[in-house]
């Protein structure tokens, strides 16, 4: 079959004209840097980790949806800054699939903390084939000296929420909270880990906004099923500011929103107590530097991108996932395994499309990989498991002690996912694959 051939990109960003128009009125209005777009993005994003709903008018009452997200310049600072509030350091441990990409072990790293690497469940998991983790693994890897587990929303897919919190509640013997040293962020994050009583557990929602799945029967979304969660915004993001990100956490007794608020504040502003929009009130330039921290907070300008991200973003959701109908339809036919992004339980963002083409090796992976891309179709791998990375093999790690990402890992292909993608080009994607994929047999 012949196709008139496309150039069909990966994951470019979805910028519409209103984006356009919001970073110019940010540009003029003079105020660039953190301010008064970026705090209206994180009450907006607040409502719609609570309602799935992109249109609440957060202005009317804004006090209800302060001081619950943190927008900040990426994921990678967002998961950081979530566990250096739960005061995981040098001698803890974090545990974390070996099926992920780098800042969800890295940001642990950073923090001093020690990482146990847990393999996934044969194939992924039974319905949806996301590649998670094998939780009687994660069972096992606790010890005295774990202090968190990280969860990847890998692709969009919602990990079994309420299996992990059945673990770690499980395993709350083992689990010895930190003692204060008397510093700010030392006494919160102690009164955190005694009021948890166990060990954290963290999300990296890297590709998770707008997802949700049940938990305890009632539909949560990201950002309101991990203790604390990150988000990314990076261009190749369904939702982007260009970089950036966000970090969230839920409701912990007995210690106020606004007190977790402050304390990202103070990490993500050098340590200081005040922010450059509070210092422009009147006899407000006195500030005082709480703790010698780090500079990772969002601009206004990334903040202009995100506010209509976000007013676009239910249409967005619902696009991806027209497409991936589509390409479920062909892989069937095809006899290709791919991830399931919607069940009774689980609701996707869509993401990405993970797919396995059965009794093939990383070789024959590799040649329909360039064979696509001959024909114009750019595709990726999501991901190389993290034990086969230099840096993590320079800690020791082996990716032979994790079996089943290798196996998941060396027949995947991800096919292009994204919302300018027209009907036209995911019918060329689909016929080069079929093409492509019956060459081969």
């Amino acid at each position: 079959m012949s196709l008139e051939k496309r150039f069909i990109k990966f994951s470019p960003p979805d910028i519409s004209e209103s984006e356009i128009a919001e970073v110019v009125e940010a540009l003029r209005s003079g105020w660039i840097t953190t301010g008064p777009r970026t705090k209206l993005l994180e009450r907006r994003l607040a409502a719609f980790i609570e309602t799935g709903k992109n249109d609440i008018d957060t202005e009317e009452k804004p006090d209800i949806w302060s001081n619950r997200v943190v927008c900040l310049n990426s994921a990678t600072a967002a998961e950081e800054l979530n566990l250096r509030v739960l005061g995981v350091g040098e001698g803890d441990e974090v545990i974390v699939p070996a099926y992920t990409y780098s800042a969800s072990a890295s940001a642990a790293i950073h923090c001093g903390a020690t990482i146990r690497f847990v393999d996934i469940k044969k194939d992924g998991d039974e319905i949806t084939h996301m590649p998670e983790m094998d939780y009687d693994k994660l069972a096992e890897a606790i010890s005295e000296k774990t202090k968190a587990v990280v969860c990847v929303d890998l692709a969009g897919i919602v990990c079994d929420y309420e299996k992990v919190y059945e673990i770690v509640e499980n395993k709350r013997d083992l689990f010895h909270p930190m003692d204060s040293d008397g510093t700010t962020l030392s006494d919160l994050s102690s009164r955190i880990q005694k009021t948890l009583g166990r060990v954290a557990v963290v999300s990296d929602c890297a590709h998770g906004l707008g997802g949700s799945r049940l938990l305890h029967g009632e539909k949560k979304y990201c950002g309101a099923l991990a203790d604390f969660t990150g988000f990314s915004f990076h261009a190749v993001k369904n939702f982007t500011t260009a970089e950036g990100g966000a970090a969230t956490w839920r409701p912990i007794p007995g210690i106020e929103n606004p007190e977790i608020y402050k304390c990202f504040q103070l990490l993500s502003l050098h340590g200081q107590n005040k922010d450059a929009l509070a210092k422009t009130k009147v006899g407000a330039w006195e500030y005082d530097i709480i703790g010698p921290w780090y500079k990772c907070n969002m601009t206004d300008i990334m903040a202009a991108i995100g506010l209509r991200q976000l007013d676009r973003y239910c249409g967005l959701l619902k696009r991806r996932e027209e497409i991936i109908s589509k390409y479920d339809s062909v892989c069937d036919k095809l006899g290709i395994s791919h991830l399931i992004h919607h069940t009774d339980e689980i609701d996707s963002s869509n993401h990405l499309y993970l797919m396995r083409i059965p009794g093939i090796d990383e070789e024959e992976r590799n040649r329909i990989i360039c064979e696509l891309s001959e024909m114009g179709v750019s595709t990726n791998v999501h991901y190389k498991p993290l034990p086969m990375m230099t840096a993590y093999r320079s800690l020791g790690f082996d990716i032979e002690a994790f079996p089943n990402s290798f196996d998941y890992y060396r027949n995947l292909i991800t096919l292009p996912l994204h919302t300018l993608l027209s009907d036209d080009d995911v019918e060329y994607i689909c016929n080069c694959l079929e093409q492509v994929v019956r060459k081969g047999k």
